[in-house]
């Protein structure tokens, strides 16, 4: 009444006419559903033409998409992580790319990794061009793990060779890494020295032949494993090796044998074989407390088995001269051996660590490098020796 009262009276009746449409609840509903639902229809016509957009991208651009997508998703740390990776190589004026110069030509599927040296008998052996006046057989030898003991005895023996002298390594580790490291596939091996020691093979058999120049090998398999078990109810156990090598005496210049990081019946075999011991040791602090466990099995296998039996020669490996550390060994090591230690110290090279990989010594795989210098120079103190 009051409503159409003001009307005829010509009062506005704007409040009123809003209040009157506002109190049907169907009404105000359908304007709020309207009002919702027309940002809805806006947002999905957008992502539509969004879709339509993306579908349109040309390949160059999806993949710079991607990139930025992949952008967007590196966490801080991975940020951080190539952050640093750059200061270093930069901070080292890029020794990444100079470490992959010195890695040589990359790995392909033609490339074989180790290279294979056919397997020969010791009737192929080439002849020697001198004389063999004396036989020294020498143990490479230290109770610790790790310190250069194959890389010495395929090294030493390939720098030898390469001055005019022959030399037969022995591989007396289970582990065979002298056997692969000089090239010859453990697969194909039919008479290793596991096979000499149980007897049942001649030695001369188990040797291959020309592995390198003036170079010979009797190779190590896993069977060499369970020889340490199998030996232990056979006669003369200890010298089963001492014996083998009887006849081996006014064939070779040098005899290397590789013996395992453990004092067991293999490297007490190898004591009681040797005329004297090489000791390599590296340049780092539990290399001497494997030294000193070494001195200890030596007086003892000296006094029981092998009256002779002495050190030939102490030998630096792999020597950091930029590290205090590498120093401090290197002087109590001197301090203590005296003349025994070599003159000559093998630095610590990426090519003396790669060299195994491609079955091949030092001296073949990089005869220009430090590594192969150093054992060069240790030859020749052997030679001097005697």
């Amino acid at each position: 009444r009051l409503y159409s009262v003001l009307k005829q009276k010509g009062v506005s009746v704007g409040l009123f006419d809003g209040f009157r449409r506002s109190k049907h609840p169907r009404d105000s509903k359908s304007r709020a559903s309207a009002s919702i639902e027309k940002p809805k229809a806006e947002s999905v016509a957008s992502a539509n033409e969004q879709t339509t957009t993306s579908n349109e991208v040309l390949p160059n651009d999806k993949e710079k998409l991607q990139d930025s997508a992949q952008e967007a998703a590196k966490t801080p740390a991975q940020e951080t992580l190539q952050q640093r990776e750059g200061d270093e190589q930069r901070e080292h004026g890029g020794r990444a790319v100079e470490d992959e110069h010195e890695m040589g030509e990359p790995f392909s599927e033609e490339m074989p990794l180790v290279k294979q040296t056919p397997i020969k008998c010791f009737e192929d052996k080439k002849p020697l061009d001198h004389v063999v006046n004396n036989t020294n057989v020498l143990a490479i030898i230290n109770q610790k793990g790790g310190v250069g003991k194959s890389t010495t005895a395929i090294n030493l023996a390939a720098a030898l060779g390469e001055q005019g002298k022959s030399a037969l390594v022995i591989d007396l580790d289970p582990q065979g890494n002298t056997t692969s490291g000089l090239g010859v596939d453990k697969g194909q091996v039919v008479n290793d020295i596991y096979s000499v020691l149980l007897g049942g093979s001649e030695i001369k058999e188990a040797i291959i032949p020309d592995v390198c120049k003036g170079v010979d090998l009797i190779p190590a398999t896993i069977n060499l494993a369970g020889a340490e078990v199998e030996l232990v109810n056979e006669m003369a156990r200890e010298s089963r090796l001492k014996a083998a090598l009887s006849s081996l005496r006014g064939v070779y210049d040098y005899v290397f044998i590789d013996c395992p990081p453990a004092l067991g019946l293999l490297t007490v075999n190898a004591l009681v074989a040797s005329d004297k011991l090489l000791i390599p040791i590296q340049c780092e602090f539990y290399a001497l407390e494997g030294v000193t466990k070494l001195l200890d099995s030596m007086k003892r296998v000296k006094t029981a088995l092998n009256p002779s039996l002495d050190i030939y020669g102490v030998l630096l490996t792999m020597y950091d001269g930029r590290t205090m550390l590498a120093k401090q060994v290197a002087k109590e090591v001197l301090t203590f051996f005296g003349e025994l230690v070599f003159e000559a110290v093998i630095p610590r090279t990426v090519r003396l660590s790669e060299a195994p990989s491609f079955g091949k010594p030092i001296t073949e795989y990089d005869p220009t490098g430090r590594g192969a210098e150093s054992y060069i120079a240790l030859a020749k103190e052997v030679i001097e020796r005697g």
